[in-house]
């Protein structure tokens, strides 16, 4: 297993949360970056951890935008961070910038390949395991195509991950991408635009103008440059028969890259028994940051508590 080490933790900014349960008092909790170190190379990680926080799930971001604007936007007067709401549940939430994605640096080759994506998911939850005594295994979130890289590390690693959760799930499962050459060309480093931050944001009135704005201007804050992948045949060893831990498919009744399709045949080919999917009426592409989103969570921490039943 690749060495993870923590090199720093940096403490960004305050909110308020609400109890995770009823006897819960009110808790101010920070956002930490940490650094992880996969085939030593430097992996950012962010955290946001209820005190008493007994089990942790790992986010995973999708193709185009890193982790904080994905899961943890801040607007004034709005609560729509992935990360404080699984928090005010009483989790412990960590979430990665894969290379080349906010924090964290390209590699030499100035690419990123579904392969070292896994990797480096695997080697984050190796290191997530070994933060506190945790009573189980973290769990994984992927999140479009995050949803893939996270079901890669979930069939190679499910020894690292208590559970797997796909949102915006976006390959047919009988998908084959055509091999690419093994050379690594040069990356474009094209520069990300306003109107690919706002693309994701397709139904009408389930999100401000206000909350669209603050994302739009957190994404190209943390990610200016787009980043280059490649290696888009790798998905090929993609099976969900091969996937044996608990996993919920969660789909957008709207979303245009997660059909019902897609998800049908996914959540009939999964390897194990333990599976639910859950349809988020109202939701799209983004449904955890817009109106869905108390249901989003609520169907997600509904399933983590039913994994975590002994």
């Amino acid at each position: 297993m690749f060495k993870s080490i923590l090199l720093s933790t940096v403490l960004i900014a305050f909110l308020s949360c609400a109890p995770a349960t009823d006897t819960q008092q009110v808790t101010r909790v920070t956002r930490q970056q940490h650094t992880v170190i996969s085939d030593n190379h430097p992996i950012t990680v962010w955290e946001k951890s209820a005190p008493s926080a007994t089990e942790s799930i790992l986010l995973v971001h999708g193709r185009t935008w890193s982790a904080v604007p994905d899961f943890d936007l801040q607007v004034d007067g709005e609560e729509l961070s992935l990360m404080d709401g699984l928090v005010e549940q009483g989790y412990a939430v960590y979430a990665v910038d894969l290379r080349g994605y906010g924090a964290t640096p390209r590699d030499s080759t100035g690419w990123l390949t579904p392969d070292r994506s896994a990797k480096d998911i695997a080697s984050v939850l190796s290191w997530l395991a070994q933060q506190k005594s945790w009573t189980t295994p973290p769990h994984l979130f992927g999140w479009s195509m995050g949803s893939t890289l996270s079901q890669l590390t979930a069939q190679r690693n499910p020894d690292l991950i208590s559970s797997l959760t796909l949102f915006g799930y976006w390959r047919d499962s009988d998908q084959q991408f055509p091999t690419e050459p093994k050379a690594y060309p040069e990356p474009l480093k094209s520069a990300n635009t306003a109107e690919g931050a706002a693309s994701d944001f397709i139904t009408p009135g389930s999100i401000s103008q206000q909350a669209i704005d603050a994302y739009v201007r957190a994404s190209l804050e943390a990610d200016p440059v787009r980043t280059d992948l490649r290696r888009y045949d790798q998905f090929n060893e993609l099976d969900p028969a091969k996937v044996t831990i608990p996993t919920l498919i969660l789909q957008g009744e709207f979303d245009p890259i997660g059909p019902t399709e897609i998800q049908t045949k996914l959540f009939v080919r999964l390897g194990t028994s333990h599976k639910q999917w859950v349809v988020i009426k109202g939701g799209d592409h983004a449904a955890f940051m817009e109106k869905p989103r108390e249901y989003f969570i609520h169907s997600l921490v509904n399933f983590l508590k039913g994994v975590s039943i002994k």
